[in-house]
């Protein structure tokens, strides 16, 4: 069992629900452990400037249901240069923190990463509502998000079927098109646009037209912000073919990332905490928490940074089978 005194804890770069439940975690689990927890605010910059504070349970009571971060969450591309991360061991060593647990997406965890290799013990938690973390089944936040755009898609059809429209939906997603595809799936829209396949104006058209000519009152596209075709552009490309529906965009971007994390969040966020603190006890450094069918195990970070974890093939061959 590692000698651990102190251990800090921080939320980095995208904030995403369950942040809180899992900072509540860490810290009740540590307080168990007759651990001193502190908290990092602002993520790497607070760390470099030595915005660390002591917390104890009643500092975290009544945040596990609560979206966003309470410690705030920012971002510091600087913090790959080698004086950054010196700094901030400098701070953690001021503050007398033996261990440090980072919650957040690839970058946040790649963060992680360099300062294990400097020494610090490190545990990762992903967080990211995109669901891009390789290695991991789910990540703190994804089931929110969902939640979050299948309940604005399913309002949208109201409308669209009452006016005889296809809505264009566009969710986030940079990368992954995660949120695109699954949401898409269980709100019967007739295409998902993502990053992962490229697609042509064309072949959106023929979609919609499709649609218009089987007597269907409405279609639902959802788009992912980073696939290759943009609402804008493929808005523009159906008025002029004039298909027979209305056009509307809606673009949903950051109400996404807020809200009330559902019970799955809450569950994994506490999980995860715990597991976290669990692995510094053990003497873990260099890994992070990850959701391996309803088990947590750990995960190399180096093996999980700059890996995109797969769109799941079989839900392309569901929409084709679900839009004939």
């Amino acid at each position: 069992m590692s000698e651990i005194r102190r251990v800090a804890v921080m939320t980095s770069g995208g904030d995403s629900p369950g942040m809180n439940g899992a900072i509540r975690a860490v810290v009740r689990a540590g307080t168990y452990y007759d651990l001193e927890v502190y908290g990092i605010r602002q993520a790497y910059r607070g760390l470099v400037n030595g915005d660390i504070e002591r917390l104890d349970t009643r500092d975290v009571a009544g945040i596990i249901q609560a979206g966003g971060t309470f410690l705030q969450t920012a971002r510091l591309p600087e913090f790959k240069e080698e004086a950054y991360q010196r700094k901030a061991i400098r701070r953690l060593n001021e503050h007398g923190i033996d261990a440090l647990v980072v919650i957040g997406g690839d970058g946040s965890l790649s963060g992680a990463l360099a300062l294990h290799q400097r020494g610090v013990k490190v545990i990762g938690i992903p967080g990211s509502i995109d669901n891009d973390i390789w290695g991991t089944a789910s990540s703190l936040g994804v089931d929110t998000a969902l939640d979050t755009i299948i309940e604005a898609i399913d309002r949208l059809r109201d409308t669209a079927s009452s006016h005889e429209r296809v809505f264009l939906v566009e969710v986030m997603g940079n990368k992954c098109g995660y949120l695109a595809m699954v949401s898409g799936l269980v709100t019967g829209a007739e295409f998902m646009i993502i990053p992962e396949e490229e697609v042509t104006l064309e072949h959106v058209n023929a979609v919609v037209e499709d649609a218009y000519m089987k007597g269907k009152s409405h279609a639902m596209i959802v788009v992912a912000e980073g696939a290759n075709l943009k609402c804008q552009q493929i808005a523009e490309s159906l008025s002029a073919h004039d298909i027979g529906f209305e056009v509307r965009t809606t673009i949903l971007g950051h109400v996404v990332r807020g809200g009330r994390p559902t019970t799955f969040d809450r569950l994994l966020a506490t999980r995860f905490g715990v597991a976290a603190v669990n692995a510094l006890k053990e003497g873990k450094s260099g890994v992070m928490t990850a959701l391996e069918g309803t088990d947590i195990v750990l995960r190399n970070l180096e093996e999980v940074i700059g890996k995109q974890r797969p769109i799941n093939p079989g839900y392309s061959e569901l929409l084709k089978i679900l839009t004939r």
